[in-house]
């Protein structure tokens, strides 16, 4: 099928942002509930711009003539790839669009965990399973604040970071972050890779942040441990059967939120540029310089800076920094009030709520610290570190 790019039917999740801006001078473009999403409604569309809510398939495409679809997304396993790749449909993700918004997330779970940030800055060590784009950036960010790091991947080679390891050694670490991609099948499948065994073998004072699939963890056995363990600290903003999560394991866990922790406003964007760039090179036209003019019509420009009171103490200097900029406390009094406070079949409709009125976030990389000629050097390079900006 021939494509006039100005004439297309574009059908987008509600929850991209600025996608008209981006979108509009290749044709009309209709916002949809990614979660509701039907079949009849992608009818008479050309291009289907989704996001992790959506699964892509046959049943979703089948006798569409969509021949274009794009997930504004680090993940793809909400698509079904070889079904599009058989039925000559193009597709693009957004590798690395919010990679930078999980570990500033990471970074502040980290920071509200009471000593943890002190502990690791000491003598712990941070475990990462999963060193794609979020994972990477972690361990580079951490390594570059004096903290020690394993990691587990066996989908990449083994002397590509000098901290891989074998899954037992990460599962010793203080803390376990997780950000493998969901896999199912293959000689190393993510879905519940901490199963009740794992779990149970984790030591005393072992903190979870989970913020990159739901299904990595048995959820189910981790309700379980934690029943049974008080001395496990758990972090999570991804679930199992979202939007419908388990309210008794929110109940058990010490900081939840929406799956959000990619949701600051410059990876939301960065991954609707992405994807509007992938379209024209799938449509083989050039490409409007849009983004500027979207970043000006979309962002007051009032300058965000941060005064650090703290001025010698790097521990103290970087949770003020970090909880001035993005505290995930404030995540998770959200969350745990529209779930505790409604109907149990209101439940999944206030978990997408949350996501879809989320509140303007913005990276650690956009703010400046103001005060930094103030600041003893060893705080100020903490912060740079970070991403903050001290000049």
């Amino acid at each position: 099928m021939e494509f006039e790019h100005h004439s297309l039917a574009i059908v987008a999740d509600e929850n991209i942002p600025q996608v008209e801006s981006y979108f509009s001078s290749l044709g009309s473009v209709t916002r949809v509930d990614g979660r509701l999403l039907t079949n009849d409604q992608l009818r008479d569309a050309d291009i289907l711009l989704v996001r992790s809510v959506t699964d892509v398939n046959e049943a979703l495409l089948a006798g569409t003539r969509v021949r274009f679809v794009a997930t504004a997304t680090i993940g793809t396993d909400h698509l079904d790839i070889d079904y599009l790749d058989n039925n000559g449909i193009g597709w693009a993700s957004a590798p690395g669009c919010n990679a930078d918004s999980v570990v500033d997330f990471v970074i502040s779970a980290i920071c509200r965990t009471e000593g943890l940030l002190k502990w690791l800055l000491a003598d712990g060590v941070v475990g990462i399973i999963g060193l794609g784009n979020v994972g990477s950036r972690l361990y580079r960010r951490l390594d570059e604040l004096g903290i020690s790091c394993l990691g587990y991947d066996p989908l990449i080679k083994q002397d590509r970071y000098p901290i891989l390891s074998d899954l037992d050694s990460v599962l010793a670490a203080d803390v376990i972050c997780l950000h493998a991609p969901l896999t199912i099948d293959g000689n190393h499948p993510s879905y519940h890779l901490l199963n009740a065994q794992r779990l149970g073998s984790l030591r005393s004072g072992t903190v979870i942040i989970s913020a990159g699939r739901g299904a990595v963890v048995d959820t189910a056995a981790l309700q379980a441990m934690l029943g049974e363990r008080d001395d496990i600290g758990t972090v999570l903003d991804v679930w199992e059967n979202e939007p419908t999560i388990n309210i008794e394991l929110m109940k058990r866990v010490d900081f939840v939120s929406p799956h959000i922790a990619g949701y600051s406003f410059d990876g939301k964007l960065t991954g609707t540029e992405m994807i509007y760039h992938a379209c024209c090179q799938f449509l083989k036209i050039e490409t409007d310089r849009v983004g500027a003019k979207v970043l000006a019509l979309t962002l007051d420009h009032g300058d965000l800076d941060i005064v650090i009171s703290e001025k010698t103490d790097v521990v103290n200097a970087i949770k003020e920094a970090v909880l001035a900029s993005y505290d995930i406390a404030e995540d998770d009094q959200r969350l745990r009030g529209q779930m505790l406070h409604c109907r149990e079949s209101e439940r999944g409709t206030k978990f997408d709520q949350l996501r879809k009125n989320y509140p303007v976030r913005r990276e650690f990389s956009k703010f400046r610290i103001a005060n930094a000629e103030e600041l003893a050097t060893p705080v100020a390079a903490a912060l740079q570190t970070l991403g903050f900006n001290c000049h």
